[in-house]
């Protein structure tokens, strides 16, 4: 891969062999995000986990304290009483079968989670193959199959992120904007690592936290001690 000559002058101030506390990698990673807008800061988390093997899955959601500086659409599927609280607690929008004959016939996706209610997964359930590759599928551990939807669209919209374990082994997560400044991020690494390490599989042996680095959308990754977790 080639790269620019901004990002090789940023990746000159991170030394790859050593591994930086929490809070030194996270002021480190705002130094090389130079780009000219508000660059989200991502975490990359390798686990000693087996994603092939149903007992060491490793998948939840957690609400960041301070959010993760994006504006979330979320789109929830529900009738009656349901839909009403739905728009009550700001969803930006609210349907039925309405809502997926739209997906299926518009090719339509101008949302970012989509919630609904246990008794709507049947029609769901038809959007599984155009849903499941965007990550957009409705999922009870991720909190996104639910009776309590004005809690789900609350949560969501104040910062809650899903996080999932990629055939690699890998989680990837936003935890912030640059302008965020290191208090701020460093609240909400420690919030998600606290959820990760609690969801540690009881099957998973050896070192669970194999390697954890920050970076910048264009900035260079920094490898952050694991052990501080």
């Amino acid at each position: 891969m080639k790269h620019g000559k901004s990002y090789l002058e940023n990746a000159k101030l991170v030394d790859r062999t050593k591994l930086y506390d929490p809070e030194e990698a996270l002021e480190l990673v705002q130094k090389t995000a130079t780009a000219k807008f508000d660059e989200t800061i991502e975490i990359a988390i390798r686990l000693g986990v087996n994603p092939r093997n149903a007992d060491q899955q490793v998948r939840g959601a957690v609400v960041l304290p301070h959010g993760t500086g994006k504006t979330v659409k979320v789109l929830v599927i529900a009738k009656g009483e349901k839909a009403k609280e739905a728009e009550e607690a700001g969803a930006d929008f609210v349907g039925a079968e309405d809502m997926i004959t739209k997906i299926q016939s518009e090719n339509w996706f101008d949302f970012d989670v989509c919630v609904t209610t246990p008794d709507m997964m049947g029609l769901v359930g038809r959007l599984g193959r155009v849903l499941g590759p965007k990550g957009l599928m409705p999922n009870p551990k991720s909190g996104t199959v639910t009776m309590d939807v004005s809690k789900a669209v609350k949560d969501i919209k104040a910062g809650k992120v899903e996080y999932r374990l990629d055939k690699a082994a890998i989680i990837h997560v936003p935890v912030g904007k640059k302008s965020f400044g290191t208090e701020k991020l460093n609240d909400n690494l420690t919030t998600l690592m606290d959820a990760i390490v609690k969801a540690k599989p009881a099957a998973a042996k050896g070192t669970y936290l194999r390697s954890v680095v920050l970076s910048s959308t264009m900035g260079p990754g920094v490898r952050v001690n694991g052990t501080k977790f």
